[in-house]
């Protein structure tokens, strides 16, 4: 079996449409809430996450407005499209309208499916406490995996809810306190005043940390490494 899908997000920040295109239209910007490292250039974005390395071709950029791209169907069909439509309110709010589709092929879709759902429910998640709380600055994106159990991890960091607070302890740093901005089965997002921090259960196994370091100077090799470490010490 196979599947087509749709799927709608709808954002509503305290951003102005101008900050909302950096966020999503420019390499520095979507390092800070979306997942890797990406790079847009003469109608392409491409990211690289780990040895996951998808290209996208642009095909709407309307500075402001709207931003779509699509990557190249595969051999059996498989492709994934995203657009963004961008509509600035009073106040120097904007409302944010995502729709990601795509066709997946094969007898597992639906798992893929589910997993594509709620790695995307983080993202854009991320994106609205970004462009509310960190609107202007850019981040260092960290990518770690560690072996460890997801739920292992949610209950190291006391299985927190939604709107929780909590004190977290990054490598090399003081305690800081955080808010859940996000959380669910397979997923946990928390912001602090100088970075967001994202737990998520890693499809295939094992946890990863991809969090957005705002933190002038960080070293985004270094800051890999220490929280492959972390991972690992934290769990069982």
């Amino acid at each position: 079996m196979s599947h087509e899908f749709e799927l709608h997000h709808e954002l509503s920040v305290e951003a102005s449409p101008e900050q909302v295109w950096e966020a999503i239209a420019t390499g520095p910007g979507i390092d800070s809430w979306f997942m890797g490292r990406t790079q847009v250039e003469e109608g392409v974005i491409r990211t690289a996450f780990g040895g996951y390395t998808p290209e996208n071709t642009v095909t709407a950029w309307e500075p402001g407005k709207r931003l779509a791209a699509t990557s190249e169907p595969a051999d059996d069909g498989r492709f994934v499209a995203y657009e963004f439509l961008i509509e600035g309110r009073a106040a120097s709010s904007t409302v944010v309208r995502v729709v990601t589709s795509g066709f997946l092929p094969g007898d597992d879709w639906e798992t893929e499916f589910e997993a594509m759902s709620t790695g995307l429910a983080l993202f854009y998640a991320t994106l609205a406490e970004y462009l509310t709380h960190f609107a202007g600055r850019t981040a260092v994106p960290v990518t770690a995996h560690g072996p460890a159990d997801f739920d292992d991890l949610r209950t190291a960091l006391g299985r927190p809810a939604t709107g929780d607070t909590l004190t977290l302890t990054p490598p090399g740093q003081r305690p800081t306190e955080g808010v859940v901005y996000f959380t669910n089965s397979q997923t946990v997002g928390i912001r602090t005043r100088d970075a967001m921090y994202r737990f998520v259960n890693g499809f295939g196994g094992g946890t990863f940390a991809q969090h957005h370091l705002f933190t002038p100077g960080a070293d985004p090799d270094e800051a890999d490494r220490a929280w492959t470490g972390w991972l690992a010490d934290h769990t069982s």
